[in-house]
């Protein structure tokens, strides 16, 4: 068994064996094309028999060093090939030179000599395949899933673009008149994908600008909802409350009148006349507050077309149009649904004076409980005092 053939099986074990699954491009498939590629470079060009063994034998195991990480692979495939060429009784300057070879495959690496280019430009040979996009698709999965990075359509594009254009040549004579044209076509079949995917994106971009356009933020929807939501429910809660006080003094009211005022007429009570005069003043004043706190306060107002085509009035508030005609309102709400601007302007007018409303009644009802614990609080001090001072 030739020793070419050795390093086919032995390679071969190796990468079934020890190689991570993960490593969809640099694997014995992408090896056995690259000594394919070397084989016809070498058929085309004047290299001695020992020359030719020896860059077969660096491509066989350019790669074997992924077999523990891809960093610094070449010079772990350094130590495989060393193992097995001794194991063979290979002298060392045969090894040296192979070994040197390998380490040409660096991405960086300028080739010094014919073979270095051969192993240089058979290592690259998939720029020009046919297959191009498959293999660097490979490429592209196997970084992602060993955490190298990941990379969107446009950045993998225009990666693979630059490394095609700017980085990376042919050196022997054969690659530069046989695969140079393939690789050409793969540099405008990438600059197509490239622009297709640059109208995609303008095209999208265009058309969310136009939807952004047509539509409303739905943040700014749902600001106007929340916030309204929450000033009416506040107007909710102050109703409650000032219909309880309400209900609350008015059975003060209520019991003072028919028990309380009817035995004053006596002499032994006339000391209780004063604290039931103030409980009953407080009753009434709470009343009367409460009342003010609850009351709708709607303001009129006349405008002409002129007026909403000025952005003068809010046609949200119905004390606004409840005099107008259907038809001059019908206009008119046709005239805001049309212009968004008009629609967020009369809608934060509706909030500020919602706001002013809602001002008004937390003040007096405010005012409201403090009447109803001072009276509450001076008339049991004073039925108090009027019971001691008997």
């Amino acid at each position: 068994m030739s020793i070419l053939q050795k390093a086919k099986d032995y390679v071969e074990t190796l990468f079934k064996d020890k190689l991570s699954s993960v490593y969809f491009y640099h694997n014995f498939i992408h090896t056995t094309y690259t000594v394919n590629k070397a084989e016809e470079i070498m058929k085309n060009t004047p290299v001695s028999g020992e020359d030719q063994e020896k860059v077969l034998l660096a491509l066989w195991f350019h790669d074997t060093g992924y077999i523990e990480c891809a960093k610094d692979h070449e010079e772990k495939g350094v130590d495989v090939l060393k193992n097995f060429l001794q194991n063979e009784n290979y002298s060392e300057n045969y090894i040296e030179d192979v070994s040197k070879l390998i380490l040409a495959t660096k991405i960086t690496y300028e080739p010094k000599n014919l073979l270095e280019q051969i192993v240089k430009d058979a290592d690259c040979s998939h720029f020009a395949s046919h297959d191009y996009n498959d293999i660097s698709d490979a490429l592209r999965k196997e970084w992602e899933l060993t955490n190298v990075r990941c990379f969107s359509n446009d950045e993998w594009n225009e990666g693979n673009l630059d490394m095609l254009k700017n980085k990376h040549k042919f050196y022997t004579d054969y690659a530069k008149q046989n695969w140079q044209p393939l690789k050409e076509k793969n540099i405008k079949k990438i600059s197509k994908k490239l622009e297709k995917e640059e109208d995609k994106k303008d095209s999208s971009e265009n058309k969310k600008e136009k939807e952004k356009e047509a539509k409303p933020d739905r943040s700014v929807d749902t600001l106007f909802r929340v916030t309204l939501s929450n000033h009416t429910r506040l107007s909710d809660i102050a109703d409650s409350k000032a219909n309880i006080l309400l209900s609350v003094n008015a059975i003060i009211i209520s019991v003072c009148l028919s028990v309380l005022v009817p035995k004053l007429d006596t002499p032994k009570n006339s000391h209780l006349i004063i604290p039931s005069f103030i409980l009953l003043l407080s009753a009434v004043l709470t009343i009367v507050f409460a009342i003010l706190s609850t009351k709708p306060n709607v303001t009129k107002a006349r405008f002409t077309l002129q007026d909403v085509a000025d952005r003068k009035v809010n046609l949200l508030f119905f004390g606004n149009f409840n005099s107008m005609l259907f038809s001059d309102y019908q206009d008119a709400m046709n005239i805001l649904i049309k212009d968004r601007d008009y629609i967020y302007d009369s809608m934060v007018k509706d909030l500020y004076y919602l706001g002013k409303v809602l001002d008004r009644k937390y003040k007096l009802l405010s005012i409201t409980y403090q009447i109803f614990m001072a009276g509450i609080i001076i008339s049991v001090l004073s039925f108090g005092y009027a019971f001691l001072s008997l």
